[in-house]
């Protein structure tokens, strides 16, 4: 009888859409593999919150004693998860890292966004929609998350680069892992700037969703051009009726499929790409019916 492969993945955390449909990008290859003759067991362990990086860490060192012979993982922290990863490569544990980057040499390959073009492209819509003009917020997501702050640096320095005419207002307030977190930054900025504010940039879903929610609390849905991040289900309406003005929508069920995938192939003793990138698309009112743009709104999810 063939041997199973038994490989541990872990994510940032459990309870978004985004890692559901990572999931499902995971439970992809696994029947991939297994068509091909590939047994494998993934022993699944995450988070529940994406905060929660000692919790991962603690998870990581754990799962590394059951005897896995690779990890794929999704880090809370650039640097809080590089001493368990250096220990699985002492282990002889590969690992492949998807989502967000890693500080460490001893990373097989990254599978991700090209989170500052992302956030590029989230500015280039903003200066669309503004014409040129206004005054803007961000609200920024977790001190510490670097795919965020890869984003975040894309939408402002492109808006400073391109936009001389848009104002990005001073901001310190952090949407923190919840959708009721981001509601109640948001809140406090519409406090703060909402008498004479015309955009706004959110960097994750439950950012997103938490700024909507409040911009409809407050009746400046659809006043404020509000430019989000990622999928997520109360969009659609919004979108259409054009209280959500623009979506960056990255592809996290490619992202767990071509991350155990790839963490396959350099089991097996093939070459694999140090960097591979996942794509960001720009999802606009005009453009969300599209089969391809749906296909992406609405990704297939699994519960972890």
């Amino acid at each position: 009888m063939e041997k199973t492969v038994a490989l541990a993945v872990v994510f940032k955390g459990s309870q978004h859409q985004y890692w559901k449909t990572v999931t499902a990008g995971t439970a992809q290859a696994e029947r991939d593999l297994q068509l091909q003759g590939i047994r494998v067991r993934l022993i699944r362990r995450s988070p529940l919150r994406d905060d929660e990086h000692q919790d991962q860490v603690r998870i990581v060192d754990n799962i590394l004693q059951q005897g896995v012979q690779g990890l794929l993982l999704a880090p809370c922290s650039p640097d809080a998860l590089a001493a368990p990863v250096e220990a699985a490569a002492r282990m002889g544990v590969p690992t492949v890292v998807i989502d967000s980057p890693l500080q460490s040499a001893n990373v097989v390959s990254f599978i991700g966004t090209d989170n500052r073009k992302a956030g590029m492209l989230a500015a280039d819509h903003m200066g669309k929609l503004l014409r040129g003009k206004g005054r803007v917020l961000l609200l920024r997501y977790l001190r510490g998350s670097s795919s965020t702050d890869e984003r975040e640096e894309g939408f402002i320095q492109q808006l400073r680069r391109i936009y001389p005419g848009i104002q990005l207002l001073p901001s310190d307030q952090y949407a923190g892992p919840t959708r009721d977190g981001a509601r109640a930054a948001t809140e406090q900025l519409l406090v703060r700037y909402g008498h004479d504010l015309q955009g706004m940039f959110t960097t994750t879903e439950p950012s997103t969703a938490g700024a909507l929610m409040a911009l409809l609390a407050a009746q400046l849905a659809g006043k404020v051009s509000l430019v989000g991040f990622d999928a997520g289900d109360i969009y659609a309406d919004s979108m259409r009726y054009k209280k959500l003005h623009g979506l960056v929508i990255q592809n996290p069920f490619r992202m767990g499929l071509l991350g155990l995938t790839t963490l396959m192939d350099y089991l097996q003793g093939k070459t694999v790409a140090r960097r591979i990138d996942t794509g960001a698309t720009l999802v606009t009112p005009e453009n969300m019916d599209a089969p391809e743009i749906q296909e992406l709104l609405h990704p297939p999810v699994l519960a972890l």
